[in-house]
């Protein structure tokens, strides 16, 4: 349903945030980020760093804009909103949108698909749909919401 792209620098703020605002175990980031080469390897993008300074948005966020200009990426999935203000991004044709709106937008599209893929997590995770669907709810509250009363599914303790 989409093309996931990152960098190294994305993948190491990934690490960091995992392990020090999440409290994700080492162990837990390490096997993450595994997953992430082992299912992704086209996802990695790199010699973006030219682009960098024609970047207007967050300082901090630069090399995330420049990732997204270098391979043509029409969107940018972040819960961080505020450093990548559209007047920063529209010359260069890229919105940036809260990964529960990303969310949406692919279930609209075809829920079918998302409801297996959310189907496939809790069997990998041997719990159920609606404990999926809760623990979601906490970072993704509209998309989880949006799933649970279209399928009729309760939330479970």
């Amino acid at each position: 349903m989409f093309l996931p792209r990152w960098s190294e620098e994305i993948l190491a703020e990934v690490a960091r945030t995992q392990q020090d605002k999440l409290n994700w175990p080492k162990e837990l980031v390490e096997s993450f980020r595994e997953a992430i080469d082992e299912h992704f390897p086209e996802a990695l993008v790199k010699a973006y760093e030219r682009l960098i300074p024609l970047c207007e948005n967050d300082p901090k966020d630069r090399h995330v804009l420049a990732t997204a200009i270098h391979c043509q990426a029409q969107t940018i999935v972040t819960f961080n909103l505020r450093d990548f203000r559209q007047a920063a991004l529209e010359s260069w044709h890229i919105s940036a949108v809260h990964p529960g709106e990303y969310l949406c937008t692919l279930y609209d599209h075809d829920s079918g698909y998302v409801v297996a893929k959310l189907e496939e997590i809790s069997e990998r995770r041997k719990t159920s749909l609606g404990h999926t669907l809760a623990a979601l709810k906490r970072s993704i509250p509209t998309f989880a919401a949006l799933v649970m009363e279209e399928l009729g599914v309760g939330e479970e303790p």
